[in-house]
């Protein structure tokens, strides 16, 4: 397949992308994808969609521990030669997709319809069922190595008695962008998507969906075709970021560094430890050197009595840790920084919790998460989209793409007394409980916590306002 096996990572990965970072978007020139002209596109994208594949293929790699410095060839003392990666790949990747979905995504009401209160309620339960969540990690996972990921909306295809049970006729899948692209139209509109695919017989066949049409394409022909009935392409794109940019490549040269300075420091022991031992004129056969190596003493007489003084030592030159640790320690600041991500200082004493958290970097990581989410939210509408089409087909949902706020949640946690304070000021304030609720940021899930506390919330902070109530407020004004 187009994304087999192109070799270890022995080169860096500037070789393999030629210095021209983040994933390439595909474009076409055509006003619309038919069966005249798919096989031709297709082909025009799938050059480009190699090189993109090859440089992801590296990439995963690379988060899985396959690093250059486990190639690196010594000419001196070859035999001392120690090859230590610090997967600071794994690192990156691990922290920015728990920074995001530690905790499921929500779908919350706009609003204070209850019905739709109701089918929101119903739509997160029926996408924790459908494992949303798990798609959602994984997908920030490729995205967060890769630069890209996709989902695709399919149906659901399970038979049996199980069928009885499904509450969807739906699946979410990510899909691995090695084997999965979307080609676009100049306007930045998806115009036709394609998943690599093997036959029985191990052969290479592709299938693509346009906004009217499915075509099922192998060795330059369509050998099937049909009619997209829903009207919309199944596989959408999630960027991880406006440039496709792997949040591994940006701090690669960092990474590899790292990787140098350790293993040459660990070499710099052992060669410390394994010290060559130096002979001035003398002359000693190797079995005797190992008799007295063993006995702990060397006995040597100069070849040329007081002229010429024999001299036995040790060829010792330790490397520098000290100098060797505030390089280290440069580099990986710098890591933290160009990632934005959080570090582990201890505290020094005398600072609050909020000075902490600045100066140890969690408020800047929470801002680059925040500045991300708008570009994953967007293509997450676009799959709304779809799955509320089939549920309004299938179980007559009556919600709107523009009824429903998409929460990325974070951790719930942190300041929960500030958040709680927060909240019954603004419920005695008079603010709808839903939208306080909302508002505080306290629960994963907002709109079911609404609907459980409805009786209790309506019973302290009524919606309509009574006569009596309303000459009391009078009377404290």
């Amino acid at each position: 397949m187009s994304y087999r096996y192109y070799g270890k990572n022995i080169r860096p990965f500037t070789a393999i992308c030629d210095c021209n970072f983040g994933r390439k978007v595909i474009y076409t020139n055509k006003r619309k994808i038919t069966e005249d002209n798919i096989v031709e596109e297709l082909n025009k994208a799938l050059t480009i969609h190699r090189q993109n594949a090859r440089e992801i293929d590296y990439l995963e790699r690379y988060y899985r521990g396959d690093q250059p410095i486990l190639y690196r060839k010594k000419v001196n003392r070859p035999e001392v030669n120690n090859k230590v990666p610090i997967n600071l790949a794994y690192l990156v990747v691990e922290r920015k997709t728990a920074e995001m979905f530690a905790e499921p995504m929500q779908y919350v009401l706009r609003g204070t319809d209850d019905s739709k209160s109701e089918e929101v309620t119903q739509l997160n339960v029926i996408m924790e069922t459908e494992n949303k969540h798990e798609c959602d990690i994984e997908r920030k996972r490729w995205g967060a190595m890769s630069g890209t990921s996709y989902l695709f909306v399919g149906k659901d295809e399970t038979t049996g008695e199980v069928d009885a049970l499904d509450e969807s006729d739906f699946m979410l899948s990510t899909e691995d962008p090695r084997l999965t692209f979307v080609v676009y139209y100049s306007n930045g509109k998806p115009a036709f998507s394609c998943q690599i695919r093997e036959d029985e017989d191990g052969k290479e066949f592709y299938f693509c969906y346009s906004n009217s049409m499915w075509f099922e394409i192998a060795e330059g022909k369509i050998r099937d075709s049909g009619i997209n009935g829903n009207g919309y392409i199944p596989v959408i794109e999630y960027p991880n970021n406006s440039r496709r940019l792997s949040d591994i490549e940006i701090t690669m040269g960092i990474s590899d560094a790292i990787n140098v300075l350790t293993s040459d420091r660990v070499n710099g022991i052992e060669q410390f430890v394994s010290a060559w031992v130096k002979f001035v004129n003398c002359e000693i056969d190797k079995e005797k050197f190992e008799q007295m190596r063993l006995a702990g003493a060397l006995v040597v007489k100069s070849n040329n009595g007081s002229d010429n003084k024999a001299d036995v030592d040790v060829m010792s030159n330790e490397l520098n840790q000290t100098e060797g640790q505030v390089v280290f320690n440069d580099l990986f600041e710098k890591f933290l920084s160009i990632q934005g991500l959080a570090n582990r200082q201890d505290n020094t004493g005398g600072d609050t919790g909020a000075a902490v958290s600045l100066r140890n970097g969690h408020y800047d990581a929470e801002l680059r998460t925040a500045i991300n989410e708008p570009i994953w939210i967007k293509s997450e509408r676009m799959a709304l989209k779809i799955i509320l089409y089939k549920l309004k087909v299938k179980k007559k949902f009556t919600l709107m793409p523009s009824d429903i706020e998409i929460h990325i949640n974070h951790n719930k946690l942190d300041n929960m007394l500030v958040k709680a304070e927060v909240l019954k000021i603004l419920l005695d304030a008079g603010v709808y409980y839903k939208r306080a609720i909302k508002t505080v940021d306290m629960f994963s899930d907002p709109e079911l916590v609404a609907s459980e506390s409805a009786t209790r919330m309506e019973l302290l902070y009524p919606d309509t306002v009574s006569q009596q109530n309303t000459q009391q407020i009078e009377e404290v004004v």
